[in-house]
């Protein structure tokens, strides 16, 4: 939704009438919402957060701001030493601004409203446009998600997860053409190295501008870094980005990559080239499945979802709390649930898997991760087997279709034709051609009234069956 079609203005005004009309929901919600936190509070009481990472930004943005040594301090009882580009330790400069016990509160604060919004963009991505606008819907959200095994696991390390994932998500699901799209993506690049992942898969999917911007943005990280901390951009990007094992031990369980999974499988803390070859094989399956997701489906969403479990499966570590993308991805399968029982017991079994913590039920003092028998490997790499999982299913998803996209998408659908986004009828849209007079195309205008259309009623509520839909997508091939 957009403003130029009026349909963003239309969603915020209708959901707040009705919260307002319905008070009870909200009511509930909010009830929930602090009944959640008071439950991560009293667990803090028995088992007090470490929140180490926040430590070390904190001692990152200390060095940024003093001219230490960046890369030759450990703090915490862990001895935690920095991993992140010297630009991420210049963003880091205003936790140096509070104390350690009021940054840790704010840490708190600031990723609870980064989950909500983090839901808000998830469900405004995949189509749910009433949900991503409803109050009642994000607190409620934000109440259980809180208890997902990787965002919980953000909130216990104090990690900037969310606001990477949110600043992605944001920049890569707008439409085709918005001013400097993939700037962001760059950005979060050059916090975190993972996110570059993204700008090949804007390459490949065809959209080069997006993908040569992108890269803009990374590069300006970079010398923004050089500019401000000259020796240890030098030290980073000559030596310390290629000590993985400054991050930690690739074969704890703790690491949910492929390179985890297969030095717990090979017993091997160290799997060398074995690891290489299949991780190199990964990466291009993903980014393949990204490609005809988005080219063959029409749908950019699950593209961006596909390069992302790629980016956390071929990464040296991936830490459990890393897969803050199950919060997009659990929010795409909803959106394609409706009257279909086998898709709600697969969103039942993907929620189970991020939920269930089964790798921490599983002994993992000293090197017991590497002595894991053939039935323990799964459950010590629940992520790792999804991710794959996942990449094999939207290959063969994929099959033989072309153009055809699930109906809760329709409106934020491409076609195969990159920068043309689909209107309701199967019209391709040119972004910059149809709201150049500043009024939406006239397959979006609502009635006089103010009142969207009968038809505009039964897809915004998703009551369309995704069988008719496809039955009607078909008969309009045939007849073209």
């Amino acid at each position: 939704m957009s403003a130029a079609d009026g349909t963003q203005v239309w969603s915020w005004r209708r959901t707040w009438a009705q919260s307002v009309a319905g008070p009870r929901r909200l009511v509930i919600a909010a009830a929930l919402l602090v009944a959640s936190f008071a439950g991560l509070w009293l667990l803090y009481k028995v088992q007090p957060l470490p929140m180490s990472d926040i430590v070390v930004y904190r001692a990152e943005g200390e060095a940024a701001l003093t001219g230490g040594d960046l890369y030759g301090f450990t703090v915490t009882k862990w001895e935690l030493p920095a991993t992140y580009p010297p630009f991420a330790a210049f963003l880091f400069i205003p936790t140096t601004w509070l104390s350690l016990s009021t940054l840790k509160v704010a840490g708190v604060l600031v990723n609870a409203a980064l989950l909500a919004l983090l839901i808000h963009l998830s469900c405004k991505a995949v189509g749910l446009g009433k949900a991503a606008h409803a109050a009642p819907t994000l607190l409620t959200g934000t109440a259980l998600g809180l208890w997902i095994e990787p965002v919980f696991q953000t909130f216990v390390f104090g990690q900037i997860n969310l606001a990477l994932t949110c600043l992605v998500l944001w920049d890569l699901t707008r439409p085709d053409g918005a001013r400097l799209k993939g700037f962001a993506t760059g950005i979060a690049a050059g916090v975190k190295l993972t996110p570059a992942l993204f700008a090949v898969y804007l390459l490949v999917t065809g959209r080069v501008k997006a993908a040569c911007t992108a890269l803009a943005g990374f590069a300006v990280s970079v010398l923004l870094g050089l500019l401000v901390l000259p020796e240890a951009s030098v030290e980073f990007w000559t030596r310390r980005m290629f000590e993985t094992g400054r991050v930690g031990k690739a074969w704890i369980v703790d690491n949910q990559s492929l390179q985890g999974l297969l030095a717990r499988v090979l017993h091997d803390p160290e799997p060398g080239v074995l690891w290489v070859a299949p991780t190199l094989l990964t990466a291009m399956a993903g980014l393949y499945a990204a490609r005809r997701v988005y080219l063959r489906r029409g749908l950019d969403t699950w593209g961006v979802l596909c390069t992302a479990v790629t980016a956390l499966l071929v990464s040296p570590i991936s830490w459990s709390h890393h897969w803050v993308w199950c919060v997009p991805l659990l929010a795409a399968l909803a959106a394609h649930t409706r009257g279909v029982a086998r898709r709600r017991a697969l969103l039942a079994v993907v929620t189970v898997v991020f939920t269930a913590r089964t790798m921490w039920v599983l002994p993992h003092e000293g090197e017991l991760d590497l002595r894991y028998s053939w039935w323990q490997q799964p459950l010590a790499a629940p992520y790792a087997v999804l991710g794959l999982a996942l990449l094999a299913a939207l290959v063969w998803w994929t099959r033989g279709a072309a153009g055809a996209s699930g109906p809760s998408e329709a409106r934020h659908s491409h076609s195969d034709e990159p920068g043309k986004r689909t209107l309701a009828g199967g019209k391709p849209h040119e972004p910059g051609k149809a709201c150049q007079s500043g009024k939406p195309p006239e397959s979006e205008k609502l009635p006089e009234s103010g009142k969207p259309p009968e038809s505009a009623k039964a897809h915004e509520s998703g009551r369309v069956p995704p069988a008719r839909a496809a039955r009607e997508t078909d008969t309009r091939s045939r007849t073209s």
